[in-house]
């Protein structure tokens, strides 16, 4: 098979899959007309909130403030300052002395970097039968964890995923394009749930139960997304891991295009890299599903198409100025199929969740569609490349908070038809 016809093959069966998953949706959809999800919301387990933080002095406090405004009775505050250089430390102390459900940790200068290592060490202290971790930008209504807790009842269920908002989306083109992939991720996180797949924790409003998280040992400190590499590891042990769209945890998106690049920049090499890391596991697991396992291959699609595609690009490209005989425009034909492919399903998640007109929908898709070209497909290239010849390093690459506009901000309260999705 030439290599054109075998990236052919590959988008077909990535647009096979979502129509699959699609289906899914809609079966799913009329079963639960018939007959509603029971959730029982008398299922009240003690849960330790974390948020870690490291120099994060400018939103701590009001982030802190809103959790505990969360209605749920029976859970504590553990916030945990991560060798912070400024004054994230004495914040959280006087939180400490203010409320009496705050606990605070402060991390010694020498302790191991990285957020799972600050989460590991929050576990030893924390009381919860269950887990939730915010990022300490954090914003979320008050029946948050009321809504959230139900899904985690069932006993083979290791762990819940609120859905994501960016709160200052207005602020520019990229907290808005940000907004609307996140609202992209959301569908096809809905989808994997409809096929009992592979979803994935987002490490901000992610609850995870104890027992779960003792069965994989924690958190592994030599990952750089802690949340995917969680996720995995839940999976390849039999774990089922839900996700609920219609409870919303609010951050802030990044404003500015180099800290972008650094935040996709891990997100992208953390991905690749727990699957290699936990390949043999993957491969051989006898806990984990036949669906979650079909899931996952779909899913290693999102950088096979990249970098094979841009690949066969640049070799066509080089054939084309060598004179030599090339498929240069089969390639950009097929560059363009993908991109029409994003724009479809951005067009359907903005629509559906971020409640944007046909018009507005259309045109921020194309937009949102361009910079997920142009900043996911080369940074996988790119990071494929630093996987196969450079030496594994732990760069977490920090996302700094607290510099947008915050008078462009919104309340989570604000609006609450347009942010809130409904209910699949």
């Amino acid at each position: 098979m030439s290599t054109f016809w075998a990236i052919v093959f590959l988008c077909a069966f990535m647009l096979s899959y979502v129509v699959y998953m699609q289906i899914a949706l809609k079966h799913r959809k009329r079963r639960l007309k018939k007959k509603p999800e029971e959730l029982n919301y008398n299922y009240k387990p003690f849960v330790s909130v974390m948020i870690p933080s490291h120099n994060e002095q400018e939103v701590i406090e009001k982030t802190v403030e809103n959790i505990l405004q969360m209605t749920y009775e029976k859970y504590e505050v553990i916030v945990i300052d991560d060798r912070s250089t400024d004054n994230t430390a004495e914040k959280l102390k006087e939180l400490e002395q203010k409320y009496d459900k705050v606990k605070a940790l402060i991390r010694d200068k020498d302790a191991f970097p990285g957020k799972s290592a600050v989460l590991n060490d929050a576990m030893k202290i924390a009381k919860g039968e269950a887990v939730l971790v915010f990022d300490a930008d954090a914003r979320v209504d008050k029946d948050f964890l009321t809504n959230l807790i139900p899904h985690l009842e069932k006993d083979d269920v290791g762990a819940v995923q609120a859905r994501k908002i960016i709160i200052n989306r207005d602020e520019n083109f990229l907290t808005r394009c940000q907004d609307n992939e996140y609202a992209l991720d959301t569908h096809l996180q809905v989808g994997r749930d409809a096929v009992k797949g592979a979803v994935e924790l987002r490490g901000n409003g992610e609850l995870i139960k104890r027992e779960a998280l003792e069965d994989i040992n924690g958190w592994n400190n030599y990952t750089i997304t802690d949340d995917l590499d969680m996720s995995t590891r839940l999976h390849i042990k039999g774990w089922d891991v839900r996700f609920c769209p219609n409870v919303c945890v609010y951050e802030e998106g990044v404003v500015k295009f180099l800290p972008l690049l650094k935040q996709r920049r891990r997100w992208i090499e953390g991905s690749i890299r727990r699957y290699l890391e936990h390949f043999w596991g993957v491969l051989f697991s006898k806990d984990m599903s036949l669906h979650v396992s079909i899931d996952m291959v779909a899913y290693i699609t999102e950088f096979l198409l990249p970098f094979w595609l841009i690949s066969e690009i640049c070799f066509q490209a080089f054939k084309y100025v060598k004179d030599a005989p090339n498929g240069i425009l089969s390639s950009l034909i097929v560059a363009v199929a993908v991109c029409i492919f994003f724009i479809i399903g951005l067009i359907y998640s903005s629509r559906k969740y971020n409640k944007l007109s046909r018009w507005e929908s259309l045109k921020q898709s194309v937009q949102t569609g361009i910079y997920l070209v142009g900043v996911w497909f080369p940074l996988v290239v790119i990071i494929v490349f630093k996987i196969i010849f450079c030496k594994k390093t732990m760069d977490w690459g920090k996302t700094v908070h607290g510099v947008t506009n915050n008078d462009k901000k919104q309340s989570p309260e604000d609006d609450k038809e347009k942010q809130m999705a409904e209910t699949v």
